[in-house]
């Protein structure tokens, strides 16, 4: 079972150029079409952070009970990214992101029409799955899709569209509530506006190429090729088929399936160790906190309600703004080096944010303006460096065979913490008040040393490469 004899330059030959032509723009339209998963993923986590004290007054619900209203989404997506893994392996990656664009219209309608708080519950699980699916499935197809060149950029365009979406959940929130506030049923058309890009997502899907390395990993060759000669050059679709044609031969031999398979091999432990471990501390940050829970932290920090959803749109201008500026560089900067220095800064901001809440007085006028401050400078080193490089890594490291069912575990931890956060960040914050942000900051110290320990680097080379010197022990996991 083990990959000990294989040689890191088993595969790694030399790449043509990627040049351009129509392939370029067939490479554009998979990044936008696929990426409206990321789009309804950032809404769908996103517009509660103003549409929840509506939902509450509708219903009349306890603060448990609204806590539930976020948790269930987020116990559904860890399901649905646990499932979802297992599913895109078996039946391939387009068919699995087309199923999940039925099941984000499903959800978001049976969100929006709702008579009662136990059936919104329950349509917030199923958005949940979609959700959980989307994180998974989407990035390892854009991995798979992309050339060795491209490949940070295209993964990060689905970054964007997750913050996108948060943006326009906090932009059509402000609107909305701002002008329709008095009416009962307003948090019903904050939640609507999901179920377009959700018919954009089933239907473009459908006319996408599948992933050419699911294909040679499914014996389908002939069909890898003519996918790669339409988001390639000629010259370079044969060449890459050589690659992952000589990275399938040596999996056929190591053929794992499952997680017994999986667990037998130390050094998939040790990637699914890396995997996991990056996918919490990204959560640890707090960064899900403040995008679900934005407007009530402004209001804690001094501005009335109707200003603290004004000021909340700043999150998603600046997460947008960040994550362009990430992946401007992402290419030409190593993944460790942008992790190390975005753990290291949000450091020192929630070191910032925790001490201006606690030393200045809560009527001191510039408390909030400080503290606005603090969080749109955190939230831009999370989503330009962390958020960004995290979803690039998870979605490199993990070897083909296995690939979706190791991402799919990793992104599982990664919505359980999240769930976990948006459960307790409530109750915490009300008896430790900003002295919550320190904590988080104490994390954030814990991810530069596990970032610097642990963590492979993969800019620059093919996934093939990557798996092969990770298989020998070649890098640090």
């Amino acid at each position: 079972m083990s990959h000990g004899v294989m040689a890191p330059d088993t595969v790694a030959l030399d790449l043509p150029e990627l040049g351009k032509g129509r392939h370029t723009a067939q490479l554009s339209l998979i990044g936008v079409i696929a990426t409206f998963g990321g789009l309804l993923f950032g809404y769908d986590t996103g517009v509660l952070n103003g549409a929840l004290s509506y939902i509450a007054d509708y219903f009349g619900l306890s603060p448990l009970q609204e806590g539930l209203v976020t948790f269930s989404l987020l116990m559904g997506a860890t399901l649905g990214a646990l499932a979802s893994g297992r599913i895109a392996d078996r039946i391939g990656r387009r068919a699995t992101i087309t199923g999940l664009g039925a099941l984000f219209f499903v959800g978001a309608l049976g969100c929006v029409v709702a008579p009662t708080y136990d059936i919104l519950i329950a349509f917030r699980v199923v958005l949940g799955l979609a959700v959980g699916g989307a994180s998974v499935t989407v990035p390892v197809y854009l991995s798979e899709v992309a050339p060795t060149e491209q490949r940070g950029s295209m993964i990060g365009r689905n970054d964007i569209m997750i913050v996108s979406g948060q943006f326009l959940a906090f932009l059509f929130n402000a609107i909305i509530g701002n002008l329709l506030g008095d009416s009962n049923s307003v948090w019903r058309l904050m939640l609507a506006v999901a179920l377009l890009p959700a018919i954009v997502l089933f239907v473009g899907m459908r006319r996408m190429p599948e992933s050419p390395r699911w294909l040679m990993a499914q014996g389908r060759s002939a069909e890898a090729l003519q996918v790669l000669r339409t988001v390639r050059s000629e010259e370079r679709a044969q060449a890459e088929m050589e690659e992952v044609r000589a990275l399938t031969k040596i999996d056929a031999v190591a053929r794992s399936t499952g997680w017994r398979d999986l667990l037998a091999e130390p050094w998939l432990v040790r990637l699914l160790f890396v995997g996991m471990g990056l996918a919490a501390l990204a959560q640890l940050t707090g960064i899900n906190s403040v995008m679900y829970y934005g407007t009530q932290v402004l209001e804690q920090a001094g501005f009335t309600r109707n200003t603290a959803l004004i000021f909340n749109v700043l999150n998603g201008v600046i997460s947008i703004v960040a994550m362009l500026i990430g992946v401007a560089v992402v290419n030409r900067v190593n993944r460790r080096t942008m992790l190390i220095l975005g753990f290291g800064c949000v450091t020192a901001l929630h070191v910032f944010i925790g001490v201006t809440g606690i030393v200045l007085p809560i009527d001191n006028p510039v408390r909030p303006y400080l503290l606005t401050v603090g969080m749109l400078g955190f939230l831009g080193f999370v989503q330009g460096t962390i958020t960004l490089v995290g979803w690039i890594v998870m979605s490199e490291i993990f070897p083909l065979r296995v690939r979706g069912l190791m991402i799919g575990a990793s992104v599982a931890v990664l919505w359980l913490t999240n769930a976990l956060i948006s459960l307790v960040f409530p109750p915490v914050v009300q008896a430790l008040d900003f002295a919550t942000f320190l904590l988080f900051g104490g994390c954030c110290l814990f991810g530069v040393i596990f970032t610097a320990r642990w963590l492979p680097e993969t800019r620059g080379r093919s996934l093939e490469s990557i798996e092969a010197e990770l298989a020998t022990g070649g890098a640090r996991a």
